[in-house]
């Protein structure tokens, strides 16, 4: 018993144990945020029993020793990090689909060519901007391909304006390759809709 009462455990373990669990259902939390939003019926629940799970556990220690300040600054810092950590984590993951929305003064005929030349699917409308007229292309893709089409872009048409909004389920449409979006969007993990 002399450990669980001595200095190392006391100092150093239990708040590092602290922070990596604030750490993990935090993560587990933005990851979750993410989930929901996309439309992840059956896995966000999931990640939301385990983020829970571990929050009550490193609640519970501080709660148990309300005199150590550094289990304050544990919980804090885990949380955080925590946040850092699951926008990395959501950012390498990139999930769903994003409408690309690309605005040029110049023809578009170049960039609509090499974009449905990779398999892109694009609708082209002319329109009139405030300075003059302009061309608005719309091209809807995985998020995983969003740094692909960025280079398309600048390596066509380097000026061109452009927005991204992301989109929680589509019917039909074209891709490169073969993609869980064509069809009637309804996605086995996506119950309930």
């Amino acid at each position: 018993m002399e450990f669980y009462d001595g200095f190392w455990f006391t100092w150093v373990i239990v708040p590092l144990l602290i922070f990596l669990a604030r750490v993990s259902d935090v993560t587990l939390g933005t990851i979750r945020i993410v989930f929901v939003s996309k439309g992840f019926k059956l896995l966000a629940p999931i990640l939301g029993f385990f983020e829970v799970f571990i929050w009550l556990l490193a609640m519970s220690k501080v709660i148990q020793n309300l005199d150590y300040w550094l289990y304050y600054v544990a919980y804090s810092a885990g949380f955080a990090v925590g946040n850092y950590v699951g926008l990395i984590i959501e950012e390498r993951l990139a999930l769903g689909y994003i409408n690309l929305r690309i605005i040029t003064m110049d023809s578009p005929e170049k960039l609509i060519s090499r974009l449905s030349g990779e398999g892109f699917g694009v609708t082209s409308t002319p329109a009139m901007g405030s300075r003059s007229n302009v061309n608005i292309i719309n091209c809807v893709l995985r998020r995983s391909d969003y740094k692909k089409v960025a280079q398309i872009i600048m390596d066509c048409n380097p000026k061109a304006f452009y927005t991204i909004e992301d989109i929680r389920a589509a019917n039909q449409g074209v891709f490169p390759s073969k993609s869980l979006m064509r069809g009637n969007g309804n996605f086995p993990w996506r119950k309930g809709k």
